[in-house]
């Protein structure tokens, strides 16, 4: 079936082109996790602890630092006096710098170092960390969880969202980039969220948690330490704002690698058939460069983010270090607060370095998440009614009452069409190409939405009814078949899946299927995979009619479904089709006159319209347009020949 507005290898609408800002998508994203709002409380809880835990651990070494320094300077002063005599010793002797120090200091002259006091804070400090351990890991177990849970229930949506797309945005979209968006995008968002919430998570906890401690300690110090902080920001925020829009092509370009890579592999045969593999490696070249710079760009200009982090922390920790060796010289610090916080002010920027290294992953797979938000929010079909009408008998009569539909809201497709089909009638459709053959079965089919006019099924117009009802009373045959990986009879049986063996031997028989099936290795249970390998075309379409057949419709549709077979397999679908058409109504969409001649109805369609209508003999006796079609196709031919 032709799909209307889509040349083939076209490529979709730029998916990603008009992205949206990047707080609300961020936003938008974290309230998927608003289900999981119980577990997202008790895992802050838990980070919340885990970072006070971490925190003190320096301030106690600082404490054991100070244990240390003190008896260290004790043990170098004479016993007998005290800390005041010693203090009062230094001045005399002019020096006020040791003095103002040892005044800060709890030292006891004489005495050397604590090593009990020591040991007591070291082992808090190990208990400390040790219990900051324990609640990571639980906070980041739970973490796992929710995320992988949030995960599945987008896919669960992203799948729904698919089924409740009308056929107009697959026309106007290319498969790969559906399918890069339902797998490469949910994937990456996955692996975003799971490696950058929990370490963001943590890192703006301890930046709040050690600048907290910093300002305790020494306010001038945390002032050193701040100052870096806006520079930090500003320089994050420029590199991110230029790395954005690239992340954002570096996704798009990639559904595209993978529409063309999809492309290029279901059309394989067709492309060395017409020499056209030089052409497709130049279009997959084109495509693959795009996604190079773009993918390039993106990580190198994120990448800038860390390292100017690194430096600017490094600036940092000179100057606190500077100031804070002086206010130690002037009593003002004990040498373990000193080296507190320079701990700190390390573990200050890590957090901040961690957060910018973050950011790139983070915009990644914010870029990812728009455009499955993209996809969520695409307009769906017209809602089922809520009441499911049903007509009293299931017959199969089908009328279109001047009916009007367009592709394109400027190009005029069908025009005011009517038209009945009787119950067990076989009605044909005959035309050239886009006279709007296939389209009269895709708005019976509720496909496509009509423009005005009514289309009904029994009495009862198919708006009324549920998409799910009125397709139960159809089967189809395509042209293009399609079947999947697994059994012939598993296969056929999806036309009716509570279908006995013996209902599932019949349509075989029925649809000729049988005749052939037996030279396979395993005959029913034979397994062909997703292109059908292993069985001829012709073989495959008599397993689709088969197929459509077990469904037992009281309305068969059949586009183009002899295409694909033999002559010979032709007179036996034909057969077939007359065997089962009984109390069916039948739509035979067909090219080749000869599946027709039997039909009940013929119309021939030019533009939308039906400009004739009859049996064979009939309309080959009024020799208007189908018998210039019969002629064309039949006595033409054996002229030219």
């Amino acid at each position: 079936m032709t799909r209307p507005g889509m040349a083939p290898g076209a490529m979709p609408g730029a998916p990603g082109t008009k992205a949206k800002s990047f707080k609300p998508s961020v936003l938008r994203l974290l309230r998927q996790l608003e289900p999981e709002r119980i577990l997202v409380v008790l895992i802050m809880v838990l980070a919340v602890i885990s970072v006070v835990l971490t925190i003190l651990g320096p301030y106690l070494l600082g404490k054991a630092t100070n244990v240390i320094f003190d008896g260290v300077v004790g043990n170098q002063l004479p016993a007998g006096i005290s800390k005041e005599q010693a203090v009062d010793g230094l001045r005399a002797d002019g020096q006020n710098t040791l003095a103002d120090m040892l005044s800060s200091m709890d030292v006891v002259p004489g005495v050397g170092i604590d090593f009990d006091e020591v040991g007591r804070i070291l082992m808090i400090a190990l208990a400390l960390y040790l219990g900051s351990a324990v609640f990571s890991w639980l906070q980041g177990y739970l973490l796992n969880f929710v995320i992988q849970r949030t995960i599945r229930r987008i896919r669960s949506d992203v799948e729904a969202k698919i089924h409740r797309l009308p056929l107009s945005y697959f026309d106007k979209s290319a498969r790969g980039d559906v399918l890069s968006r339902v797998t490469n995008d949910v994937d990456n968002m996955s692996t975003g969220l799971q490696q950058s919430i929990s370490q963001m998570l943590m890192s703006l906890l301890s930046v709040i948690g050690i600048l907290g401690m910093m300002l305790w300690i020494s306010p001038l110090l945390a002032l050193i330490a701040i100052l870096t902080v806006p520079v930090v920001i500003f320089a994050t925020a420029q590199i991110a704002k230029r790395s954005k829009p690239h992340f954002i092509n570096q996704w798009k370009y990639t559904g595209g690698v993978n529409a063309q890579i999809e492309e290029a592999y279901t059309g394989h045969e067709l492309i060395q058939a017409f020499g056209r593999g030089p052409e497709v490696e130049r279009a997959f070249d084109e495509r693959n460069d795009q996604l190079y710079e773009a993918s390039f760009r993106a990580q190198f200009i994120s990448g800038l983010i860390m390292p100017t982090v690194m430096f600017l922390g490094n600036i940092n920790y000179v100057l606190v270090a500077v100031v804070g060796g002086l206010r130690v010289a002037s009593g003002s610090l004990s040498l373990g607060e000193v080296q507190a916080f320079i701990q700190y002010s390390r573990q200050f920027t890590q957090p901040l370095t961690q957060i910018a290294s973050l950011i790139n992953l983070l915009q990644s797979a914010v870029a990812s998440a728009e455009r499955i938000f993209e996809l969520l929010d695409a307009e769906e079909q017209t809602p089922d009614p809520v009441r499911d009408l049903r007509s009293a008998a299931d017959l199969g009569r089908v009328e279109f009452d001047r009916v009007s539909f367009r592709y394109i809201a400027e190009t005029p497709l069908i025009e005011d069409l009517s038209l009945v089909a009787e119950p067990g009638n076989m009605v044909a459709i005959v035309g050239p190409t886009g006279a709007g053959k296939t389209t009269l079965v895709n708005l019976l089919m509720r496909f496509y939405e009509v423009d005005s006019g009514t289309i009904s099924v029994d009495g009862v117009p198919i708006d009324a009814m549920t998409r799910d009802h009125l397709r139960a009373r159809m089967g189809m045959v395509l042209q293009d078949t399609w079947l999947f990986g697994g059994t012939i009879k598993e296969n056929i049986a999806y036309g009716n899946p509570h279908a006995s063996e013996a209902e599932i031997l019949e349509a075989a028989r029925a649809a000729y299927v049988d005749r052939f099936v037996h030279s396979l290795p395993r005959g029913y249970d034979t397994v062909i995979d997703e292109e059908g390998s292993g069985v001829s075309a012709g073989e495959k379409q008599l397993i689709t009619i088969a197929r459509a057949f077990l469904a037992k419709p009281s309305i068969l549709i059949l586009d183009e479904a002899t295409s694909s077979v033999d002559t010979r397999t032709e007179l036996l679908v034909q057969h077939a089709t007359a065997a089962l058409r009984s109390d069916r109504t039948s739509f035979v969409i067909a090219h080749r006159l000869s599946t027709i001649r039997d039909a009940h109805l013929i119309l021939v369609m030019e533009r939308g319209r039906i400009v004739e209508q009859g049996t064979h003999a009939e309309l080959l006796e009024a020799r208007g347009a189908y018998h210039r079609l019969y002629h064309a196709q039949f006595v033409g031919a054996a002229v030219e020949a």
